[in-house]
C-alpha cells in the first residue's frame, strides 16, 4: 500500500503564509522580549552576587575575586549582546538570524579573551575552583528564571 504525502500540506495556503502583526502587537512582543533579554541578565548576575559571597565566606577574599572574575568574564559579553540586541529591537530594524549568530560568536570569543586576560593578569592570586564556580554560575543563571518561573 502506498501513502501519498504532500509535502508542502503544512505550508497552508498562499494568503495565510505572511503574518500581519498590528503596531500594538509588535509593541507588545517588543516589550515582553525585552523584559526577557534583561531578566536574563539580571538572573546572571544575581547568581553571580550569591556566588561571590558563598566564595568569600568559604575560602576568603582570593576566591571572591576569582570568582567574581570568573562570572564578569562572560556577564559583560552577554550584558553587551543584550544591549545590542535591545537597540535592534526599539531602532525598528529586524534582528537577524545573521546578528544573533554574530552575538553569540562575540559572547564566546569576548569570554574567551577575558578569561585569558584574567589568567594572565591575575599571577598566584586566581583560585580555578572558584573562578570555574563563578563562570558556570553566570552560564547557568537561566535556571534561576526557570526555577521562579519567570522565562
Amino acid at each position: 500500500m502506498t501513502i501519498l504525502h504532500d509535502k508542502y500540506a503544512y505550508l497552508g495556503s498562499p494568503e495565510n503564509d505572511v503574518l500581519k502583526l498590528s503596531k500594538a502587537e509588535k509593541a507588545r512582543l517588543n516589550a515582553s522580549s525585552a523584559k526577557g533579554l534583561v531578566n536574563i541578565v539580571l538572573a546572571q548576575f544575581v547568581l553571580l552576587a550569591i556566588v561571590v559571597v558563598l566564595c568569600w565566606l568559604v575560602s576568603g577574599v582570593a576566591a571572591a575575586m576569582s570568582a567574581l572574575a570568573g562570572g564578569m568574564a562572560y556577564l559583560v559579553p552577554t550584558a553587551l549582546f543584550v544591549l545590542h540586541m535591545l537597540l535592534k529591537l526599539y531602532s525598528g530594524s529586524n534582528a537577524s538570524v545573521l546578528t544573533f549568530f554574530w552575538g553569540e560568536a562575540f559572547k564566546l570569543g569576548g569570554t574567551v579573551g577575558l578569561l585569558a586576560l584574567i589568567v594572565k593578569f591575575s599571577g598566584t592570586l586566581l583560585v580555578w575552583p572558584a573562578l570555574l564556580i563563578g563562570l558556570v554560575s553566570v552560564l547557568k543563571g537561566y535556571v534561576l528564571l526557570l526555577a521562579f518561573k519567570k522565562l
